[in-house]
């Protein structure tokens, strides 16, 4: 089963991006971030008529989640719980089944929380905790799942080009990255770092100043496994080449593949 992420930057202007690559990369469930409509202008003819199931939970003009999948999608949840007053659609999750498996998939647009000294930041790192407390739960009923998404964190140095340029940046703060290893320290996996210890590993590039050209990315999109979901982890990857697309998103694919064998 191939479970992918990919923060699209707007799903009207990447829908043949997006057609494309569920065609070439054929993944089971994919997690989308930014998709900037609402639900009844998200584009689902498209990804239906390639044999995706979809829900969505948009807002208009920025934020929204989406999830496409092969297999049925159930148990369908919007918002994440903690905070009531949170009207950001920035979190779905369902539960997917194949072959006597089932994996809970939490699709999350953590916010990015610049600039760090406005009222931004208290609202990433709340959103974080309560991110934290819903792994912890998850965790206690001993269940597969994965949260997968455009976390706008950047974990370590290994996971910047140029870590001196986002020393005051709230992807990078102090703060920030002890959240981060706080939910990796309840026990789940990050399935890229499992499965390369290489420092060129990014998912993210800048449309300003050549960033692109320069190979001067970041590793923000993650997928984080739970213990059951890590015992079944074959490979994971990142599909870097997507970003070398026409008119691309600023993000690329990242996915990993989990065995669904008995």
């Amino acid at each position: 089963m191939r479970i992918a992420t990919w923060n699209v930057n707007s799903i009207r202007q990447r829908l043949d991006h997006a057609v494309r690559w569920l065609k070439e990369a054929e993944p089971d469930v994919v997690c989308l971030q930014e998709i900037k409509c609402q639900d009844e202008a998200f584009p689902r003819e498209a990804f239906e008529a390639i044999g995706y199931n979809v829900e969505v939970h948009g807002q208009k003009g920025f934020n929204g989640v989406a999830l496409l999948s092969k297999l049925p999608l159930e148990d369908v949840t919007r918002g994440l719980p903690g905070d009531e007053g949170d009207v950001q659609s920035r979190f779905i999750e369902a539960v997917v089944s194949a072959k006597g498996m089932a994996v809970r998939v939490c699709c999350l647009y953590l916010p990015n929380g610049n600039p760090p000294e406005t009222e931004k930041y208290p609202y990433k790192l709340g959103f974080m905790r309560r991110l934290h407390a819903l792994a912890a739960n998850r965790l206690q009923n001993e269940e597969a799942f994965i949260l997968a998404g455009d976390f706008n964190v950047i974990p370590t140095t290994d996971d910047a080009a140029d870590p001196a340029a986002w020393v005051h940046d709230a992807l990078f703060l102090p703060p920030t990255r002890t959240a981060f290893r706080d939910l990796i320290h309840l026990g789940l996996t990050d399935a890229v770092r499992a499965t390369t210890d290489s420092a060129k590993v990014y998912s993210f590039w800048d449309y300003q100043a050549g960033a692109w050209q320069r190979d001067l990315g970041i590793r923000i999109d993650h997928l984080l496994l739970s213990p059951q979901a890590a015992d079944r982890l074959i490979a994971a990857g990142v599909d870097k080449h997507v970003r070398g697309w026409e008119k691309p998103s600023d993000h690329v694919p990242v996915w990993v593949d989990l065995s669904i064998a008995a």
